[in-house]
């Protein structure tokens, strides 16, 4: 059961903070861009209170340590700074017995408030000057947004839901419209409770209880089946609690983000490999179609025109039916088989060498993405999520589907690679991909690649940003993607321009595919046997 920070809670703090009161606001920190700061110093002694208008745990309360601030203060502290630093604090009160805390400050500029509003996802930290308008807050809220605007120059109002009680008739009659949800909660569990709730709103003096893992409260919450342990002050049970419970709340939700960040490339990988297994598959028929292409050319001659088949004895004498295209001549059949054969056999040890690296990728995926399940501490997650982003494990293309319209790059045949050192590594299949890749896909700082000279695959190695950190072997790769789907990859060494893909263009009016580059250098790889 969690414990809100709710406003019963609050009047404890206020109780707490009522000796600080014409004390002076020495400085003012900002550590993130809900909270604010102030060390107060009042009867020889520092305060330091911390207010939050975070969504999820708006808080007050005193705390023994000191924040650092942002390196660029935004503009709410440098409001704070000019209207309320070093000003004497007059008032520390809460509002209507609700979620709302008002500071009073005397100031040379003027007399200004600071309040702020715990409430949730609506949590503010507002600065109203002396004349009650707002000079600014930690959030802006626009007319367009809300009925009761939070801006510079207008008139501050309260939360509409704000009620009439207040501390005084609260204490003196307490019944359920002045309760909390929690705290009448704790009353139906403990009807003793209703007592010690109305005693200390009535003597100012609270409880303070830490129930690990779930909140503080300032009447013991025992009843409710909590183990509880008794603290000084109501501060710091709160800054007990909230320094393990924020902390476990980023540990978690950075540990769900990065799991299904994980479990979308894993099953990138998985489908990525089911592809290339039945790329594979097709690689190992390449001597069959040889062989029927071969009994093609023996036997066609004997077909008719347009058979669907045509009957043959293979070379251990067994009598087979080969199957035809009507459309085509016997020769033709023939020249089909021995394509798809020599097709099937040049893909086959590019294919090979990326089921081995997919493979071996996704153990590693599968093995960082048990230790990020099992990792409850946040330093430890921010290491692995380092480890992840390193490995570009966080940043993918869409998973390829069935569905034409649901298929990556719009449907165009771009092919994508996993490369050494974990780039990604696209190419194009025919003239249409080549410019959709070149103009639609990569990055004025990925690296692009073609064969000098002749029509080739566009390549791009995805750099995110860093060109310079791509490998020499991963050029060299991709250098091959190239080679390999070109006019030359049956040519010897093969020569591949490569360049950035902001000295790449399409000259007005070329056909597609064509493209125009400089600052190139050039690789030269083995083409194909």
């Amino acid at each position: 059961m969690r414990i809100p920070y709710d406003a019963f809670t609050l009047a404890a703090v206020v109780a707490e903070a009522q000796e600080f009161v014409e004390g002076r606001i020495q400085r003012m920190v900002q550590p993130d861009e809900y909270t604010i700061g102030l060390s107060i110093y009042a009867g020889g002694r520092e305060g330091f209170l911390l207010l939050s208008c975070h969504p999820v745990f708006a808080r007050a309360y005193f705390t023994s340590r000191r924040p650092g601030t942002l390196s660029k203060p935004p503009g709410f502290l440098e409001a704070l700074r000019a209207r309320i630093e070093s000003g004497r604090i007059t008032a520390i009160r809460q509002i209507a017995m609700d979620r709302i805390l008002e500071i009073e400050i005397a100031h040379p500029s003027g007399a200004h408030r600071l309040i702020a509003e715990l409430m949730g996802k609506h949590s503010n930290l507002i600065l109203v000057g002396p004349d009650r308008r707002i000079v600014s807050s930690a959030k802006s809220v626009g007319r367009n947004k809300s009925v009761r605007p939070v801006m510079s120059g207008v008139k501050y109002e309260l939360p509409p839901t704000v009620g009439s009680a207040d501390l005084k008739s609260a204490a003196s009659n307490l019944v359920m419209e002045t309760l909390t949800p929690f705290l009448r909660k704790l009353i139906e569990a403990d009807p003793s409770s209703a007592l010690k709730a109305q005693q200390a709103l009535s003597s100012r003096e609270f409880g303070a209880y830490l129930a690990i893992g779930q909140g503080a409260y300032p009447l013991s919450v025992a009843a409710l089946g909590l183990k509880e342990l008794e603290r000084e002050s109501i501060s710091i049970a709160l800054e007990q609690h909230y320094s393990q419970a924020i902390p476990q709340a980023e540990a978690d939700a950075l540990r769900a983000s990065l799991l299904s960040q994980l479990d979308r490339v894993i099953l990138a990988r998985e489908v990525a490999l089911r592809d290339l297994q039945q790329a594979d598959a097709a690689g190992g028929k390449a001597p069959e179609w040889q062989r029927l292409g071969e009994l093609i050319l023996a036997y066609g001659p004997s077909a008719t025109e347009g058979a669907i088949s045509v009957n043959a004895f293979d070379y251990d004498g067994t009598e087979i039916e080969i199957k035809l295209k009507p459309d085509l001549t016997w020769q033709e059949n023939a020249n089909a088989y021995f394509h798809k054969a020599k097709h099937a056999k040049s893909r086959l040890g590019v294919v090979r060498e990326q089921i081995g690296r997919l493979t071996d990728d996704r153990e590693q995926l599968q093995t960082l993405r048990e230790r990020i399940d099992a990792e409850p501490r946040l330093d430890k997650l921010r290491e692995l999520q380092a480890q992840a982003r390193e490995r570009k494990w966080l940043h993918q293309q869409l998973l390829p589907t069935n569905k034409k319209e649901e298929r990556p790059f719009e449907g165009h045949r771009v092919r994508e690679l996993l490369g050494p050192g974990g780039w990604t590594i696209l190419y194009g299949e025919n003239a249409e991909a080549n410019e959709f890749l070149l103009l639609r896909v990569s990055k004025p700082s990925d690296w692009w690649l073609h064969v000098r000279g002749h029509t080739s695959a566009h390549v791009v190695i995805l750099t995110r940003g860093h060109p310079e950190k791509v490998q020499p072997e991963t050029l060299k790769y991709a250098a091959e993607i190239s080679a390999k789907h070109s006019a030359l990859k049956h040519g010897g060494y093969v020569p591949v321009d490569y360049t950035l893909r902001r000295y790449v263009r399409k000259p007005k009016g070329a056909q597609k595919g064509m493209a125009l580059y400089t600052h190139e250098k050039t690789i030269h790889v083995e083409g194909l046997p």
